[in-house]
């Protein structure tokens, strides 16, 4: 290449890099706007002698703090405008959701914290001896190269990272309290009400108040509150593995259920994911975008909506309580106004974006078959047989308070203190 087409490429990149600079600059930054998420849930923890400890697990593991059938809804909004005197947000719901006609978003009041001498000493924790198996995949017989085994007093680092590596979700943000901007919440501690059972999302909403603009929006019945989780069947086979059964939620887009347990003898944490590879979901129960739940179905760590079944195998036989944690992702909506034109030389400046998540959760105890109680009434017949009856309910009654004192003996202790000392909550 010669000095004079040396010179005439230089010129050309200094002139094309000079006009990049200039579009860059000449295109308009997207200025903030307000971000409105609604959270909606379903939980169902509808079990005979539940108690406190059992219950806690299960919020642990992403479930609600509640017995039976139970609707959550939790609303947020953040908006870029200078906090007035006075914030006042309202959202405005449909008449189906029979819950009046606005919900107020209350805006925190910032608390001072003073820090006590106790805060201030550093507090020391004695390590905890904590034995983990970790099981994976629905069948009747454990996979091959299972269980993966973390031993605290054995175990390294790199075993852990090992046996704990999962699938990163999309990190999602909900507005928040946050320096330049106005946040509101319902519930709060001033609002707050029960959501009725038969309580509807669908038909049309609106958002306002003296910090934000107007945010209207509709719901389909796709993002109305999801079914509850029902298990239709939860039966041991003569192997003693669990066999899961559930009703089809025609708005589910996938399931993906864990379990916990512990051995009762030497204190042997067991743990299990229903995925088909090593993946331990600790991060999957929860709220997943449907790109997500795609990607996780594809993975084969999310079962597909099809599914109703799937059957733990039979690693908690012998365990004095286990519990199944189980999860139903629902089609989240994501609406930004105005949309973002196909045109990409066309200015774009959104006013405002709306998030609709959903899921629905429940939670059952392993190893104790509910078909029992039905097989033996069916095998019975005519009133010479009632004492006999009553006597095997009797007798039913006290294995089952036995299995539960048992379940929240494992539960409340073993398995929660195994857990708390191995991740530090």
């Amino acid at each position: 290449m010669t000095n004079k087409s040396m010179a005439q490429s230089t010129v050309f990149l200094v002139v094309m890099t000079a006009a990049a600079i200039s579009a860059a600059a000449e295109k308009p930054k997207i200025k903030p706007y307000p971000h409105y998420w609604m959270s909606v849930a379903t939980s169902s923890q509808n079990m005979p002698g539940m108690s406190p400890e059992m219950a806690g697990m299960a919020s642990m593991f992403g479930g609600g703090s509640g017995f039976g059938p139970k609707r959550d809804l939790t609303l947020q909004l953040e908006s870029p405008k200078t906090p007035p005197a006075l914030p006042e947000a309202f959202h405005d719901i449909p008449p189906g959701q029979n819950m009046g006609k606005s919900l107020a978003l209350v805006t925190p009041k910032a608390e001072k914290t003073q820090r006590s001498e106790r805060d201030q000493q550093p507090e020391t924790k004695e390590k905890v001896k904590v034995r983990l198996l970790y099981y994976w995949g629905c069948g009747e017989t454990v996979g091959a190269g299972q269980p993966r085994v973390f031993d605290s007093e054995k175990s390294g680092f790199e075993d852990m990272a090992r046996i704990f590596k999962g699938r990163a979700p999309t990190l999602q943000t909900p507005p928040s309290a946050h320096k330049g901007w106005t946040y509101g919440e319902w519930p709060s501690a001033e609002e707050r009400m029960a959501i009725p059972k038969d309580a509807s999302l669908v038909g049309a909403h609106a958002i306002r108040g003296n910090y934000t603009v107007n945010i209207p929006f509709s719901l389909d019945a796709k993002r109305d509150f999801m079914p509850p989780v029902e298990f239709t069947s939860v039966n041991v086979t003569a192997a003693g593995a669990t066999r899961l059964e559930w009703k089809s939620i025609p708005t589910a887009i996938g399931y993906f259920a864990t379990a916990v347990g512990s051995d009762g003898k030497g204190g042997d944490t067991i743990m299990w994911s229903a995925s088909e590879v090593p993946e331990n979901g600790m991060a999957l129960m929860d709220y997943l975008t449907p790109g997500d739940v795609h990607r996780f179905i594809r993975d084969k760590v999310v079962m597909d909506p099809s599914r109703t079944s799937c059957t733990v195998p039979p690693i908690y036989k012998n365990a004095q309580g286990a519990m199944v944690q189980f999860i139903a992702y629902g089609e989240q909506l994501d609406i930004v106004h105005p949309p973002k034109p196909k045109d990409p030389k066309q200015i774009w400046q959104p006013e405002w974006s709306v998030k609709v998540r959903l899921k629905s959760t429940s939670m059952t105890p392993l190893g104790i078959d509910a078909g029992d109680d039905e097989r033996r009434e069916r095998s019975s017949s005519g009133k010479d047989r009632e004492p006999q009856r009553q006597n095997e309910r009797n007798s039913d009654k006290k294995q089952s308070d036995d299995d539960n004192q048992g379940l929240n003996k494992a539960i409340g202790r073993g398995v929660g203190e195994g857990l708390r000392g191995l991740f530090g909550f």
